[in-house]
């Protein structure tokens, strides 16, 4: 059965975007890491689907298909070909259409749907986000793995993809080098 994978970029106080979703933090200058692009690349590639709320696909989609398709020479561009070309499923119960390639539109009920999907076969689920989107699959208990990449940043306030306890399990913790550290949690 596949997992889904729900990866997100996470302050050490423990928000997800700034109180008015905020994401600027997540790009802090300084010392890049490979091992971190390979953390990327290696857990785009063991996926085949790529789940999203309606208010991410836009900017998400069209950046990383810009990258793929427009800048070879981009460090993120293999990861960036993985997302182009990934299955995409979109939930919105108001959009029906998006302009970009390998994307299905689903207005279905949210736990039935991802439910069916885990069923089926080939590689696993990844979910970036965003928090409302994240915030509902939590909710429901549809995570099975939970990437969260801690940035040496504080905000003080903020939005969180948890509205209730969740305890977890660490199963991997790796450190990089620009000072952010992934930890891969599973649900207990």
């Amino acid at each position: 059965m596949k997992k889904l994978k729900l990866a997100m970029q996470m302050t050490i106080d423990g928000f997800v975007a700034g109180p008015n979703g905020e994401n600027d933090w997540v790009f802090i200058p300084g010392k890049q890491d490979p091992a971190a692009f390979k953390f990327g690349i290696d857990l785009a590639g063991s996926c085949d689907t790529l789940l999203m709320g309606s208010k991410l696909t836009a900017e998400f989609t069209g950046h990383w298909q810009n990258v793929a398709d427009n800048q070879p020479d981009s460090p993120w561009n293999p990861f960036a070909k993985l997302i182009a070309d990934m299955r995409k499923i979109v939930f919105s119960h108001t959009k029906q259409e998006f302009n970009f390639r390998n994307l299905e539109v689903e207005n279905g009920d949210l736990a039935m749907v991802v439910n069916e999907l885990k069923k089926q076969p080939g590689k696993d689920i990844v979910v970036y986000g965003g928090v409302n989107f994240a915030k509902s699959l939590v909710s429901l208990n549809l995570v099975d793995e939970y990437y969260f990449i801690v940035n040496p940043v504080a905000l003080g306030a903020g939005q969180t993809i948890f509205s209730e306890r969740k305890i977890m399990q660490l199963e991997e913790s790796i450190t990089y080098l620009n000072g952010k550290v992934m930890n891969k949690y599973v649900p207990v």
